[in-house]
């Protein structure tokens, strides 16, 4: 049930990764002193792409495997000293690159023929869209001093309110009166008392976290509003019309999508509603459902797995899609890809990092043997999956955007959730089935309330700063929108803006609507599956291994799907409606 990290390297003392770290350094410097030499003209433009190239795959290839060797150790034991500092060096040493990355920014930029020497080179072709996107970005790039400065300034600005707003939240300590004892207790502590089985415990619980929050509002109102104000003004000197723009291109999607998902969520919102006045009904609430009640437990899933069982169960599902899904799972099961015990020093929650330079994944999570988290291993899985389809490109055409990051890993969850409930009698069903609508309400309705929030908060900022009650009615008027007559207006979150950490990162704004063209691409998919059947498997694999180096419009083309038309979006809608209707038709059994 321990993972095995040999395959990166046995130790950090191996004569390997000291020999890694010892070439990494030597490569940065030449490469620097390279790039010094020869991005001063667009003369003998194919040879210089070329060598650039070259250059990053290496240093890209060692750095990943160096740093995803140390945050793995890490990440299953969190004092592990060593590992710790490898990181912090190997982060300070990888912002060296900044300058010859920005000088090939230029360099593309002041390239005028770079379809043409694209044609003249077997690599460029092969990193064609890497390069063609670098050219799109450079029409945002400032100087180089600009760009150094900006940086530079970033650490004692953004960074600096992230750390703060992290180390307030994460040192915050609850208040709460449990069992008549008066405790104190940790922010997340207290938010996992959300999904008690207990309404008192949920209702103390978010009381006594939104009294909590009053010790630091102000403080997280500066924090806010010191990044956005940034965010703000570096996309302004970029010449990006908004921050959302800036997000969209990064994203590789375009407006028109963003739009056509939009309308169909807002059409979608009331059989949502639907959902969550069931849901208040059944918890005896006549207003809909208050804020404390969004995860209560509902029914009983008795289901349990053994490792061995969760494992087989899932093999033999992923089975019923395609022998390659189901060989690969089998083959990151036997080769000791997982590390799923739960143990002292070692994180919370699950994740999968695809390892491209040993062409492997490893996946983490905490296996107590819930139904949940057999679900969760699927859905990890399906990322290592998505990574395996990768393996054989470049490096640099490896990565793909956020919002077509959770699509296999949802494809994956959806066929062992629906095999489940296949399988289930009612109660199951019941219980099965509202914990999958409740987590996609979460990924629709709320993602959407903070959406609108972002919006709104953006076109404020521009003028000046908002207060913490500002804040807190931006909040409470945007999860009415979204949430609708669906939850108790009485009761929601105003502070909300908070707890959510993504407002907090100058890098990662808007980070919200992703999550919902990833579960709506995903779902469109399985939709498309379902018609389908067999000749979908293989053109499936074609679609995640394009989407290293496709845009987001044209990865969906390849299944002939269209996401700058709305009606796709509602066909995955469809398909968690139908589970809605489901649920209620069992819930009034």
């Amino acid at each position: 049930m321990r993972w095995s990290l040999k395959e990166l390297y046995p130790s950090f003392e191996d004569e390997g990764f000291l020999e890694d770290v010892e070439k990494f350094n030597g490569l940065i410097v030449e490469f620097n002193q390279w790039a010094d030499e020869n991005f001063n003209d667009v003369n003998d433009g194919t040879e210089k792409i070329e060598k650039y190239i070259e250059y990053s795959k290496e240093i890209s290839t060692r750095f990943s495997r160096m740093y995803s060797f140390a945050s793995l150790t890490t990440s299953v034991d969190a004092k592990n000293e060593v590992a710790l500092q490898y990181i912090d060096k190997l982060m300070v040493k990888y912002t060296d690159l900044t300058k010859p990355q920005v000088q090939f920014q230029k360099f593309i930029k002041e390239t005028d023929n770079l379809d043409e020497l694209i044609d003249s080179s077997d690599l460029l072709k092969e990193h064609a869209f890497y390069l063609r996107q670098i050219k799109e970005y450079s029409k945002y790039m400032l100087s180089e001093k600009e760009e150094v400065l900006i940086a530079k300034m970033a650490n004692t600005g953004s960074k600096a309110w992230t750390n703060l707003h992290n180390m307030i939240t994460s040192t915050l300590m609850v208040d709460i009166e449990i069992d008549g004892e008066l405790k104190s207790l940790p922010l997340p502590a207290i938010r996992n008392m959300a999904y008690d089985g207990d309404q008192i415990v949920r209702k103390t619980a978010y009381e006594a976290e939104l009294k909590a929050y009053e010790k630091i509002d102000e403080s997280s109102a500066a924090a806010l509003n010191g990044i956005k104000g940034e965010v703000i003004t570096v996309a302004d000197l970029r010449g990006h019309k908004s921050p959302l723009e800036e997000t969209i291109i990064q994203s590789r999607m375009d407006e028109e999508t963003l739009n056509a998902m939009l309308t169909a969520m807002e059409e979608f919102l009331p059989v949502f509603h639907k959902y969550y006045r069931k849901k208040a009904e059944l918890l005896g609430h006549k207003n809909g459902l208050p804020f404390y009640d969004m995860f209560a437990p509902m029914g009983q899933v008795n289901r349990t797995f053994t490792y061995d069982e969760a494992k087989n169960y899932i093999v033999d599902n992923f089975r019923t899609f395609s022998d390659k899904l189901a060989d690969f799972a089998k083959n990151a099961f036997e080769n000791d890809w997982l590390d799923v015990e739960p143990r002292e020093g070692k994180r919370g929650g699950a994740f999968c990092s695809n390892l491209h330079s040993i062409g492997e994944s490893r996946i983490m999570s905490n296996f107590s043997g819930s139904f949940s988290n057999m679900t969760t291993l699927a859905h990890e899985l399906g990322h290592g999956y998505h990574g395996s389809c990768l393996k054989d490109e470049s490096i640099l055409n490896s990565g793909y955007p956020m919002p077509i990051a959770e699509t296999a890993s949802i494809f994956c969850e959806t066929i062992v959730v629906n095999a489940a409930l296949k399988e289930a009698d009612d109660q199951e069903a019941f219980s099965i089935l509202e914990s999958s609508i409740s987590d996609a309400g979460q990924v629709i309705v709320d993602i959407y309330s903070r959406y609108l929030f972002e919006t709104e908060l953006f076109e404020r900022r521009k003028n000046h700063s908002p207060s913490v009650n500002e804040l807190k009615e931006m909040m409470v008027e945007a999860q009415k929108k979204a949430y609708g007559d669906g939850l108790d207006h009485d009761v929601l979150h105003p502070f909300m803006w908070v707890n959510k950490g993504h407002y907090y990162s100058a890098g990662r704004n808007f980070y919200n609507f992703p999550y919902a063209f990833g579960l709506l691409f995903s779902k469109g998919l399985y939709a498309e599956y379902l018609k389908r059947g067999e000749e979908f498997v293989g053109e499936y694999d074609d679609l995640l291994n394009a989407t290293g180096k496709n845009n987001i419009a044209d990865v969906a083309r390849r299944m002939d799907i269209d996401v700058r038309n709305p009606e796709f979006f509602r066909s995955s809608l469809r398909l968690i409606e139908k589970d809605i209707e489901r649920f209620i038709e069992l819930a009034n059994k």
